[in-house]
């Protein structure tokens, strides 16, 4: 799997909370949370973030509590795919859970400014940066990790393994 996106780059620890608001916690619909997705953290993150956009953040992304919401709210407002230096662990188990793809690479999440835009080989962990021609490598998923993101996550994917 490869993504090509436009860059969305967030600071240090973000947490849950700045991923979506805990007053938007009354529903698990994508769209209706991808409509809040972000807005403490930019204010105008929900107007400007497109299909297939990325975002890069420094250490600690997703940490806080453990609400599912927040990669579910990222992964509906069209977020191809997530890359930071590091990700808070719970938030890096739910995420792989419902199939949003995120790599940890401390060089790129550095290296990797707003509006780059940016190539993703999920397969190969191979981030390149387009505005710059600069790669970086983050650790590949193993193969049954990549199956649960491109099935779409882990329901889907065991789904199909037991139809199989």
């Amino acid at each position: 799997m490869k993504f090509t996106g436009k860059v969305h780059k967030f600071g240090a620890n973000i947490d849950t909370d700045a991923i979506i608001p805990a007053r938007y916690l009354n529903t698990v619909d994508p769209s209706e949370l991808a409509r809040h997705c972000m807005e403490d953290a930019d204010q105008e993150f929900p107007n400007k973030v497109k299909p297939g956009d990325i975002i890069v953040a420094d250490k600690n992304f997703g940490c806080g509590s453990s609400r599912e919401h927040a990669p579910i709210a990222i992964k509906g407002a069209g977020i191809s795919c997530v890359i930071a230096d590091s990700f808070a662990r719970i938030f890096y188990r739910n995420a792989i859970n419902i199939g949003l793809p995120i790599l940890e690479s401390p060089e790129a999440a550095a290296a990797i400014q707003e509006g780059d835009t940016v190539e993703v080989d999920l397969e190969s962990g191979k981030i390149k940066n387009l505005r710059s021609g600069e790669e970086y490598q983050a650790t590949p998923f193993p193969e049954f990790m990549q199956g649960i993101i491109s099935q779409g996550g882990l329901i889907n994917y065991v789904k199909e393994k037991t139809e199989s």
